[in-house]
C-alpha cells in the first residue's frame, strides 16, 4: 500500500484546509485510515481515525468538533477536513493506513503498517 497525502498549505487563522489521503493497491476497504500530525520540536500525535466502518471515527479532543475525517472507499481515499483552524494545528501532517484489528483503536502510530509522505500545514495568527 502506498499512501499520497495532499492539500496543505498556508491558511489564516479560523479558515479551513481540506487534507487528502490517496491509497493505492487493494483492499483499501479493509484499512482503517488515520491521521497524524507533527509540529517542530514536539512528538508526532493523533488526530482522527476512521475504520472500516465510515460510521466509526475518533478525534484528538484537541480537534474534536472542528475537524471531519471521512473515506472514499471507491475513490481509495481519505480526507480530512478542518475547519475554524488555530496557529497551534501548524504541523507536518501525515495520513496512514492498518490493518483492521479489534485489540487495536488506532490511535497510535506503531498500530499503523503504512504511512504517506506528509504534507505542511501552516496556520498565520
Amino acid at each position: 500500500v502506498q499512501l499520497q497525502a495532499y492539500g496543505g498549505g498556508l491558511v489564516q487563522a479560523g479558515g479551513s484546509l481540506r487534507l487528502s489521503c490517496a491509497a493505492s493497491g487493494r483492499a483499501f476497504s479493509s484499512y482503517v485510515m488515520g491521521w497524524f500530525r507533527q509540529a517542530p520540536g514536539k512528538e508526532r500525535e493523533f488526530v482522527a481515525r476512521i475504520s472500516v466502518i465510515s460510521s466509526n471515527t475518533s478525534y484528538a479532543d484537541s480537534v474534536k468538533d472542528r475537524f471531519t475525517i471521512t473515506r472514499d472507499n471507491a475513490k481509495n481515499t481519505a480526507d480530512l477536513q478542518m475547519n475554524s483552524l488555530k496557529p497551534d494545528d501548524t504541523a507536518v501532517y501525515y495520513c496512514a493506513s492498518g490493518h483492521f484489528r479489534t485489540s487495536r483503536n488506532f490511535r497510535y502510530s506503531d498500530e499503523y503498517d503504512y504511512w504517506g509522505q506528509g504534507t505542511q500545514v501552516t496556520v498565520s495568527s
